[in-house]
């Protein structure tokens, strides 16, 4: 069962910046798509950006132009950069690999937490 990490969280002020990573303990070569979920205090999760084989990307609209999603297959890592954070960014971030709406390639990973806040 691959293991799912991600790191970079942290307390950022509006308008700034963070880099999140994710890295798989298997190879995600072979995954058609993973994407980024957050899932704020109360919340359902929801899907913040998701990313092909063929590097094709989608995002939530709410973070459209601020968020971009990499993947490197050689590292087997999924990388998030958000710019021009927003209090409402606050969230657990994950990554994981949809298999639909409702399932999902491999477990859940313990997130991380990004605040954004004055």
């Amino acid at each position: 069962q691959v293991q799912l990490v991600e790191s970079g969280g942290g307390l950022a002020q509006p308008g700034g910046s963070l880099r999140l990573s994710c890295a798989a303990s298997g190879s995600i070569r072979d995954i058609y798509v993973m994407g980024w979920y957050r899932q704020a205090p109360g919340k359902e999760r929801e899907l913040v950006a998701s990313i092909t084989g063929g590097s094709g990307t989608k995002y939530l609209d709410s973070v459209k132009g601020r968020f971009t999603i990499f993947r490197d297959n050689s590292k087997n890592t999924v990388t998030l950069q958000m710019n021009s954070l927003k209090p409402e960014d606050t969230a657990v971030y994950y990554c994981n690999a949809p298999i639909d709406a409702v399932s999902f390639v491999w477990s859940w990973g313990l997130g991380t937490q990004v605040t954004v806040s004055t």
